[in-house]
């Protein structure tokens, strides 16, 4: 099983690029088990919106 700082790499990537297949799956995996991870998930979706939003209001 992927390791929790191998995920959280991961997902950093995929804000950048697209992730592989296997990339995804394994993601998926782990964050089924790994609640830590999916709050880290969670608080990056959130980061990255109030960051649209900030911009988008300072236009």
């Amino acid at each position: 099983m992927m390791k929790c700082k191998d995920a959280t790499h991961l997902m950093s990537e995929a804000l950048d690029r697209p992730l592989s297949r296997g990339e995804r799956l394994n993601l998926r995996l782990h964050l089924l088990f790994c609640g830590g991870c999916r709050a880290f998930r969670q608080q990056m979706d959130f980061l990255r919106l109030a960051s649209r939003r900030f911009l988008e209001r300072n236009d």
